[in-house]
């Protein structure tokens, strides 16, 4: 296992999906992972420090773990099938509890909790960026510091999403 940062979240375009953005804490992948408009907007909110007047999903379940005793220590990514990406909760108790890595990278964000990926999911999903191409990279952080969560809202978010052609869910 390979621990992972979140780099942020953005919108792919022309099919204006929200992506989240993992990197290879030392070493030069990146893993893209397609997402929901809604997980996309915790992260976002979560990478910003922004509190809701109530708690969101993902607020409400890290105070369950902190009620029950329970610490959400580590976050693994553990595999990609079909485009499909699938992750573990791995908490304090030793329970793992299977979970979309949207979902999980929220959580994790909301936690403090170390994130870590299979070297087989880098291997088949991951994008190798060379030095050269850094400065694109950090072309991408300097829109993440401009995008707010509201940039991931669209008119019909209570409608189910499908994935763009040849875009997997996350």
């Amino acid at each position: 296992m390979r621990e992972v940062d979140v780099v942020g979240v953005r919108v792919e375009m022309p099919a204006n999906r929200p992506i989240v953005l993992l990197r290879e804490s030392h070493g030069d992948r990146y893993l893209p992972i397609w997402i929901g408009a809604g997980e996309a907007t915790a992260i976002a909110f979560a990478q910003q420090g922004v509190v809701p007047p109530r708690p969101l999903t993902h607020d409400l379940l890290k105070d369950v773990l902190g009620a029950t005793g329970n610490e959400l220590t580590e976050v693994r990514i553990t595999e990609v099938s079909d485009g499909v990406f699938y992750a573990l909760l791995v908490l304090s108790s030793g329970a793992e509890v299977s979970a979309r890595p949207s979902d999980s990278i929220a959580l994790a964000l909301r936690t403090g909790s170390r994130i870590v990926c299979a070297e087989d999911v880098l291997d088949e999903a991951g994008i190798e960026v060379p030095e050269e191409e850094e400065e694109e990279v950090e072309k991408f952080r300097e829109f993440l510091d401009s995008v707010s969560p509201e940039d991931f809202e669209s008119p019909d978010d209570d409608a189910p999403s499908d994935p763009p052609p040849g875009a997997p869910p996350a």
